[in-house]
């Protein structure tokens, strides 16, 4: 099977060194551009150190014409509001562009102002991209040019909920998220928030109620349910490295079950190579996910409060960054979906 020239630009953040990672042990991918948005360049094994001595790959300064000669895949692994400066070129030039920051998941340019403070630079584009969320969009994923890979907290929500919403076995207005990260999910610039001595022996909401992932999640939640809903979407921060949890409650419909609600999980993720849905009684905790592309669920139906209780969790730079990236790069170009994951 032939391989594609790939290349990622930001290659120095935690995403885009996870992402390089899976790219070099990937026997379908040619890297050929690793680039950072510094003057000076420096060799890859300084962020990779277990790279082979034989590895002579380079992180160079970004270059957009060099990019466009020596790579048929780009991987944008830029900071929110960066990539929408720089997808459509590579579109224009014929190359698929996977898209890890937000920049392309809100199909309604009016949301950009709203939670991300700017103006969409490239609203054409949005109704082009497909969503990467491979569970669910996996057809449109195979002949996408721009793909949208999901953030992380939306990631482990959706994998939690979607099930459930598009059964119709939970109130759509009684949705409730509390999500937990590490601090890894905030990215590499450090911010007072973020210091190891704010985050140690620490634990704490941020956010609250303006969460940038809310609309993302609401948008597919929508689509999913045929109407439009909102969710009480809270996150916090964890003082560990990786890793996110997320506790979903909401009401039951009258004609939900505890059989209703397994069979509805068992048959949207019985043949997932990625999603584990686990036994009766049974649920995830960070430790099962850590540095894996997994998403492990487990659910409950509450009788005495005629609640839903979903956990689900994942791995923010791989599940919910890097590998879903792979990921959906594996099935766009119908490699072996778990190529270089499993």
């Amino acid at each position: 099977m032939q391989s594609k020239r790939v290349a990622v630009i930001g290659a120095t953040g935690y995403v885009g060194v996870e992402l390089t990672r899976f790219l070099l042990r990937h026997p379908h991918a040619q890297v050929t551009r690793l680039t950072t948005s510094q003057s000076q360049g420096v060799p890859m094994r300084t962020l990779l150190p277990e790279v082979h001595a034989s590895a002579q790959h380079q992180v160079v300064p970004y270059n957009k014409e060099d990019v466009i000669q020596n790579s048929d895949v780009v991987f944008l692994c830029l900071p929110h509001t960066e990539a929408m400066q720089h997808a459509e070129s590579f579109i224009n030039a014929g190359k698929v562009v996977i898209d890890l920051s937000a920049d392309f998941r809100l199909k309604n340019p009016a949301e950009y102002p709203v939670w991300y403070g700017v103006e969409h630079l490239a609203p054409a584009l949005l109704h082009k991209s497909v969503y990467g969320l491979t569970e669910f969009y996996r057809d449109t994923v195979k002949t996408a040019s721009l793909i949208a890979n999901p953030g992380c907290y939306p990631t482990a929500t959706l994998l939690g909920l979607l099930p459930l919403v598009k059964k119709k076995l939970i109130d759509l207005n009684s949705i409730v998220v509390n999500a937990a990260s590490g601090v890894s999910g905030a990215g590499k610039k450090p911010s007072a928030t973020t210091h190891f001595c704010e985050v140690h022996e620490n634990y704490f909401a941020y956010k609250v109620g303006k969460h940038q992932h809310t609309p993302e999640i609401e948008q597919i939640l929508s689509e999913a349910a045929g109407s439009s809903l909102k969710v009480d979407f809270t996150t916090h921060l964890l003082p560990v490295n990786r890793g996110i949890l997320a506790t979903i409650t909401a009401k039951k419909t009258a004609e939900a079950t505890e059989e209703k609600i397994r069979a509805a999980y068992e048959d949207f993720y019985g043949k997932s190579l990625f999603v584990r849905f686990r036994k009766a009684g049974e649920f995830p905790a960070l430790k099962d996910v850590q540095h894996s592309n997994f998403c492990d669920v487990g659910v409950m139906l509450n009788p005495r409060t005629n609640t839903v209780t979903v956990l689900s969790a994942i791995d923010n730079l791989v599940k919910g960054a890097a590998g879903q990236a792979i990921q959906n790069f594996n099935v766009r170009f119908g490699f072996e979906e778990g190529t270089a994951l499993l």
